[in-house]
């Protein structure tokens, strides 16, 4: 059987100079092909080391054991900068600590249960979007690109995606996205904290409208928290919940930074991923029947369903083991340490990268096949736990995991309850990074009602 497409990688030896253009073009070619089965890689330029792990006990250090000897790099931040602000995603230390005493309550217990209305919602709609276009050939990404976006402003602000500003924020950020503004040249060279940074004027001016949209989306909620108006959905419970160690509440410009990563994490890592889902379900009919039979069991608006979509959730989270969202994550060594007897001086970067990790020669049975049914194997198990972090591990693992599995598995069954789903054309797509795993060229895939 064909393998999943995969990118071609770099030879083993290139200048510094070449390395960063292939890293600005694709994080993902500009590696070498070695790093699917070392357990570490030291990486040297003229400014600092980068290592990159790929050993359980090594990345169990880093994410759990010690997470504050290796906190977030600014390096891979620095491109993010101009829409995130200071979010919890680029924030280290007792910003970051208190940023997630506030946030963390809204994504706890049973408020995915509460939610699940909302999603069920925007799943029903990224089906009834599909039907004037039976049989024709989609670009799938767009699709859900769309669909999760809408799961967003639903859970977020009880709001769908046709609501005006909503789309206004969808449809800019779709222009931010093509100016790919992840890297810039202080991801390569250390620059002093005074220094200002280098955008392009495209991103700059994208993030700023962006933030402008949100900041007044963020503004109206206070005012109805106020007058006791507002909706009991995550940006009202966020807004509304205290920091237990001083008692204070996120200002309005802290909310419109965590509202621009949540719409960046859950919009473009849940796309990214169910993009990916629909495809590998395409070029593979078998598991597309088994999917396509237990969706008949999605018949109403209620949390149990979730239960009987079990083969689903396995093949979503195949397709985040095979494209995982966030390829890569950056950690700074804040004191000397010495990996696999390599000294590891401090200021150095360390590297985790889920895509090398998540097809790992030496950790998984066949790494590169499509095979969800491994979960339940003994080495998926075992690899499920050592070395699967689609989400991140630890203390900073995604705050939204539980709900992107309900997401995505429940949008996919969705249309498959109605749509076999067919891939259009001979060429395999080809995966690259840029902000998320994406196709280089779209995912062209044609829905046919059932």
């Amino acid at each position: 059987m064909t393998l999943p497409p995969k990118p071609e990688s770099r030879p083993a030896k290139v200048s510094l100079w070449r390395y960063a253009r292939l890293f600005r073009q694709d994080i993902l070619s500009a590696q070498p092909a070695r790093l699917y089965r070392a357990w570490m890689a030291e990486f040297k330029t003229p400014f600092f080391r980068s290592y990159l792990i790929n050993q359980p006990d090594l990345i169990q250090t880093v994410l759990k054991t010690r997470p504050d000897d290796y906190p977030k790099s600014d390096r891979i931040g620095e491109g993010l900068r101009p829409l995130l602000g200071n979010s919890v995603f680029l924030t280290n230390g007792a910003i970051w600590k208190r940023q997630r005493r506030i946030i963390d309550p809204a994504f706890e217990g049973g408020r995915l249960r509460e939610t699940f209305p909302a999603i069920w919602d925007a799943a029903e709609a990224a089906a009834a979007r599909l039907a004037p276009y039976d049989g024709a050939p989609l670009e799938v990404e767009a699709q859900t690109s769309h669909a999760a976006a809408d799961v967003i402003f639903r859970t977020l602000f009880s709001i769908p995606i046709e609501h005006h500003m909503a789309r206004e924020v969808f449809d800019e950020f779709k222009t931010y996205q093509r100016s790919q503004p992840i890297l810039n040249i202080a991801a390569f060279v250390p620059l002093p904290r005074w220094l200002p940074r280098l955008f392009r004027r495209d991103t700059k001016r994208s993030a700023a409208k962006i933030r402008r949209l949100i900041t007044a989306l963020t503004a109206e909620r206070m005012e109805a928290i106020k007058a006791g108006t507002a909706p009991d959905d995550l940006a009202t419970k966020i807004m509304t919940t205290s920091d237990p160690e001083d008692g204070s509440t996120f200002t309005t410009e802290e909310m419109v930074d965590q509202v621009a990563i949540f719409f960046l994490a859950g919009h473009e890592t849940s796309a990214s991923a169910l993009a990916w889902a629909m495809y590998l379900v395409a070029t593979h009919p078998d598991w597309q029947d088994r999917l396509a039979e237990e969706a008949q069991a999605i018949d109403q608006c209620d949390f149990a369903v979730m239960g009987k979509l079990r083969q689903s959730r396995d093949v979503f989270r195949e397709a985040l083991r095979l494209y995982p969202p966030v390829p890569m994550m950056v950690r700074e060594a804040s004191c000397p340490a010495t990996f696999r007897d390599r000294t590891v001086a401090r200021g150095a970067q360390v590297v985790i990268s889920p895509w090398h990790l998540h097809r790992h020669e030496r950790l998984w049975d066949n790494p590169d096949g499509f095979d969800p049914a491994r979960w339940h194997s003994e080495n998926g198990k075992k690899c499920q736990r050592e070395a699967y972090l689609p989400f991140s591990a630890g203390a900073r693992v995604c705050p939204g995991a539980g709900f992107a599995m309900v997401e995505g598995p429940l949008i996919l069954s969705r249309i498959l309850r109605d749509y076999r789903i067919e891939v259009v054309g001979e060429k395999p797509p080809v995966p690259v990074a840029h902000l998320t795993v994406r196709s280089k060229d779209g995912i062209l895939l044609r829905f046919v009602r059932r």
